[in-house]
Order: C-alpha cells, then sequence, then structure tokens
C-alpha cells in the first residue's frame, strides 16, 4: 500500500514538474507531421516558442513576433524602432547548431517555450549534434525544411498549420509564392545573352565573392544566373578569395555590394574604376535594416530582395516603384508603417 501511494505521489510530482516547467498539457497536445516527416506531439496552445537558428527566428518575426521566447542575436540599436517593444526586452538566448554557436540553456528553460522550431536546408541534413541537446530539453521541436527560397510558401504554410495562424501565414505565403512566379516570367522572358554580368562583392575590400552555386548567391541564380564567378563552393561559410586581377578579367556590368565602406570608396578607387559597373555608375549596396534583403543571413527578406535585384537588373522590363513596394512589404511582413523618407534611408544609406 505504502509503496502505491508513494508512486502516485511521485508520478504527480512528475505531471506537476512537466507542465509548469515547459508548459506541456498532455491532456491537450495534439500530433504533426513536421516537414522532415517526424510525427510530433506539441501543445493545442502554443504561446511561446524558440527558433534556435537566426532562419526560424527570423521568420518568426513576420509570423507572429510576440510568439518569441527568446532572442539568437541581439537586436542593433539602430534596428530597434523596427520591433515591438515586447520584443525589444526579450533575453538573448543564443543558437543551437553549428559555427560554434551555443544557446544559454538556463535563460532557455527559464524562457519556457512550448515548442522549438528547427531549421533545416535538407529533409535529409537533420544535425545529429544539435538533437542530442534537444532530447535534453524534454521539448518538442518540428523541423521547417526549406533547400531554397522557393520552399518558403511551404514553410509558412506549415507553421501557421502548427501554431494556428492560418490567415496570418496564407497572406505571407501567397505573397511569396507570387513574387517568385513574378519573377521567374520576368526573367524568361529576356535572352541570356541580354542580362547583365554581376559581381557580388563582400568584404570590406571588396575582394570575397560567392561561387554561383552558393545559397548566399541563390537570389542572382533565380534573377537570371549570371554571377561571373562560376565554381563550386568550398563551404556553406562562403567568403570565397578572388584577385583584384581576377575581378577586372570578369568586368561585370553590375556590382552588388555588401558593405558600405567599400560601396563609399569604389567609386573613388582608381583601380575599380576600370571594371565596366563601376565606370557606368551600377554598383548598388545591398538595403539591410532590419535584415539583410540579399544574404547574411538569407531569411525571408530575400522575397523583397528578389524584386529589388530584378529591378535593378532588368529596369525597363521590370517596371516598378522599388520605394512603394518596400514600404508594402515592411507593412504586410513586419507590421511596420515606414514614411517615404524612411524606406529612402534604407534603400540609400
Amino acid at each position: 500500500m505504502f509503496n502505491k501511494r508513494r508512486i502516485r505521489i511521485i508520478t504527480a510530482i512528475a505531471v506537476f514538474l512537466a507542465v509548469s516547467v515547459f508548459g506541456v498539457d498532455a491532456a491537450k497536445a495534439l500530433t504533426v507531421t513536421d516537414m522532415a516527416g517526424r510525427k510530433v506531439t506539441v501543445p493545442d496552445s502554443i504561446r511561446k516558442v524558440y527558433a534556435p537558428s537566426p532562419y526560424g527566428s527570423y521568420i518568426m518575426y513576420s509570423i507572429d513576433p510576440s510568439m518569441l521566447a527568446g532572442l539568437n542575436l541581439p537586436i542593433r540599436d539602430e534596428d530597434m524602432k523596427y520591433f515591438p517593444k515586447a520584443v525589444r526586452n526579450l533575453p538573448l538566448i543564443g543558437s543551437i547548431g553549428g559555427q560554434g554557436r551555443t544557446a544559454n540553456i538556463e535563460v532557455l528553460l527559464k524562457a519556457k517555450p512550448d515548442l522549438l522550431i528547427m531549421w533545416s536546408a535538407s529533409r535529409s541534413a537533420i544535425n545529429d549534434k544539435a538533437e542530442e541537446t534537444l532530447k535534453k530539453l524534454n521539448t518538442p521541436y518540428v523541423y521547417a525544411v526549406a533547400e531554397s527560397l522557393a520552399d518558403y510558401p511551404d514553410v509558412y504554410q506549415f507553421l501557421g498549420k502548427v501554431l494556428k495562424k492560418e490567415k496570418r501565414t496564407k497572406q505571407l505565403s501567397s505573397y511569396s509564392r507570387k513574387t517568385l512566379n513574378e519573377i521567374k516570367d520576368v526573367v524568361s522572358r529576356i535572352p541570356a545573352k541580354k542580362r547583365p554580368s554581376v559581381y557580388y562583392a563582400e568584404g570590406v575590400d571588396g575582394l570575397s565573392t560567392e561561387c554561383d552555386d552558393s545559397i548566399h548567391v541563390e537570389l542572382l541564380k533565380l534573377a537570371g544566373d549570371t554571377d561571373v564567378h562560376r565554381c563550386h563552393t568550398s563551404c556553406h561559410k562562403g567568403f570565397e578569395k578572388v584577385s583584384m586581377e581576377q575581378v577586372m578579367l570578369y568586368n561585370p556590368d553590375v556590382i552588388i555590394a555588401q558593405e558600405k565602406v567599400f560601396y563609399d570608396k569604389v567609386f573613388k578607387d582608381p583601380v575599380w574604376r576600370n571594371i565596366k559597373a563601376v565606370r557606368e555608375g551600377r554598383v548598388y549596396l545591398i538595403p539591410r535594416h532590419p535584415f539583410n534583403w540579399f544574404d547574411r543571413p538569407p531569411s525571408f527578406m530575400r522575397i523583397l530582395g528578389l524584386k529589388w535585384l530584378t529591378h535593378i537588373l532588368y529596369p525597363a522590363e521590370y517596371r516598378i516603384d522599388i520605394i512603394k513596394e518596400a514600404r508594402e512589404f515592411y507593412r504586410l511582413f513586419l507590421g511596420v508603417e515606414l514614411s517615404t523618407q524612411d524606406m529612402k534611408k534604407i534603400l540609400y544609406p
């Protein structure tokens, strides 16, 4: 009798701890199939989520930032105005995954997320090391899988179903799919030989770039596939070094620049002025507030970045008011109302 009573007490305590620590009510759980094909039991009511990678966190900013339990990276001071107060004050948890990133598990447990949203670039590329860490947390997790930007509409629909935000994510999914189809149609009507060649300048010296098959230049692939640096990327991190002589041989029609330091000096540098893109004034600085439109990290902002890039590459064939388009995008995806002047500062800093 004593043993049975003791077992009941221990069981009750265990259930209490599970509910109070992780916010999971097993009686109200439901099973979903995530994008990696795993069946996962998740709480019926999900209030807080933690996404261990920036990819997942960024997409949550567009779905519902108030659901985030914490941040991967601190928000830059100049970007605070793009986020509600509740987000600005979230604890910094960090990331779980490769590249030396580690999460503060103590802060994570204190934040009590109901669900973890894992991000994978492939259904078969589940991170074993991260999984070991996740199992110790005893918090359910689902995988969102995006092998390319074309998968974002499906990711939105999946997360909308799991988080019960279908109406919201349907808007974002539809906008994303419409943009991808629109750009595909525009580019298909431009003969390959009339598409300008493009050099992607990274680093303060502009002499780092990406091979044409890198995820970091996926927008170039979608916008006509004219990246001048044709090779197989050496690693996910990228930043392939090239010489000035190589850039001169490429002599691209257009340069898109990641660093403002480089952009500010490129027109004054006598060596760079030999490059066709510089001579003809076709060097463009990538907008980056609050998130980069093109790369690092590749996020949902690339949907807008694809419009921006296609417009600067084919101004005659893709006639859009990029200020108006960007204001609409920020209104829909980030929930912020920006003036024309605000948007000009983002586009032309």
